[in-house]
């Protein structure tokens, strides 16, 4: 897999005290390099059986340019989107919390002594709106310092301000109006760098049953770099339990998406010694896209199949997966099995 990215701040790859995130650490984190990117996410499943995921990007990943994102997945099947870009004029984002305004569109966050983080998100374009509430149930999280250094200037920080949350809200799209209640997610990204060119791939997700959350990722570099990200957090109840960059990963057999036009694992699983043991089980890919059919110039076969080989075959799934996850907490064998979704991104 390579060489792990020394990030923890405990012996070995792992966090030995867990400190709540700080109100600042979800600010705006802005810096003067062409290559700076910045995004707030925010994603909930509701008990109506959709799925919505909202951004904000203050200089978006690739593109570096601000912009806001809204997306519906559909219990049956289907997704709606809306995504706009803006000029640097119609941006504000605070350096001291987590306040970000992009055109009429809006996150903020809200830490109460005594209290779980409160979170708000607040965007509407086109025919969408999402009005919602995250109400933290489990403390943020950071893996180690929250930042993997992949030289002296180029950087990725990600922190989690919201690992599991309580969602409420009203959620629009065309004529139809949810009273929006579920679970949600928000974290925060920020760094320096041409992730095209540092990142192969990496995997994204977590897992939430009654009583545990789960949240992973596993992001490797490409070769030159030869280093591999593989934060894990683990909450029992609202207490985060175990934070490690220990996790190891198996990959099974290859799936062709025609979509995508690229593969991706019918299984992956995911240990940590006698820790955790996680197994997601693709049903199907609810989402999946082909970056290079962004590009017109390359929309053409003859084209395409010369791009494919020069720059590979960069593209994004969303799963939606059957999992069963084991965890070994103070001598005590938890089994838990159900339902999630993750994702997967190439850039290659």
């Amino acid at each position: 897999m390579g060489k792990t990215v020394k990030m923890w701040t405990g012996q070995g790859d792992r966090d030995d005290v867990i400190v709540p995130l700080k109100e600042e650490e979800n600010a705006a984190h802005p810096i003067a390099d062409r290559h700076y990117f910045e995004h707030w996410y925010f994603d909930a499943r509701l008990d109506s059986g959709h799925t919505v995921v909202g951004f904000l990007q203050t200089s978006e990943l690739v593109r570096r340019k601000p912009g806001v994102e809204l997306h519906v997945y559909k219990p049956g099947g289907g997704k709606l989107s809306v995504a706009k870009t803006f000029p640097g004029s119609a941006v504000s984002a605070s350096s001291e919390r987590c306040d970000v305004r992009i055109g009429g569109n809006r996150c903020s966050s809200e830490f109460l002594p005594g209290a779980l983080p409160v979170h708000r998100l607040f965007l509407r374009e086109g025919d969408m709106e999402f009005d919602l509430t995250f109400t933290n149930t489990v403390p943020g999280w950071k893996p180690g310092v929250g930042q993997a250094n992949y030289n002296e200037r180029e950087f990725f920080a990600w922190v989690v301000p919201a690992p599991r949350a309580r969602v409420s809200g009203t959620v629009r799209f065309g004529d139809t109006v949810l009273e929006a209640r579920g679970i949600g997610y928000h974290d925060h990204n920020w760094g320096v760098g041409d992730m095209k060119r540092i990142i192969d791939y990496w995997y994204w997700g977590r897992v939430y049953t009654e009583d545990l959350t789960l949240l992973y990722a596993c992001v490797m570099a490409r070769e030159g770099y030869d280093l591999v990200t593989r934060p894990l957090m683990l909450a029992r109840g609202d207490t985060v339990v175990l934070s490690s960059g220990e996790m190891e990963l198996e990959a099974g057999e290859r799936v062709f998406n025609a979509v995508a036009n690229r593969d991706y694992p019918s299984w992956l699983r995911i240990t940590i010694g006698d820790e955790v043991d996680l197994r997601l089980d693709v049903r199907e890919a609810i989402d999946a896209h082909d970056f290079l059919a962004d590009l017109p110039v390359v929309r053409s076969r003859p084209v395409k199949a010369l791009v494919n080989r020069l720059l590979g075959r960069p593209g994004y799934f969303r799963f939606d997966s059957d999992f069963t996850l084991a965890v070994e907490l103070d001598g005590e064998r938890l089994a838990r099995e159900g339902r999630t979704l993750h994702e997967m991104v190439a850039l290659r």
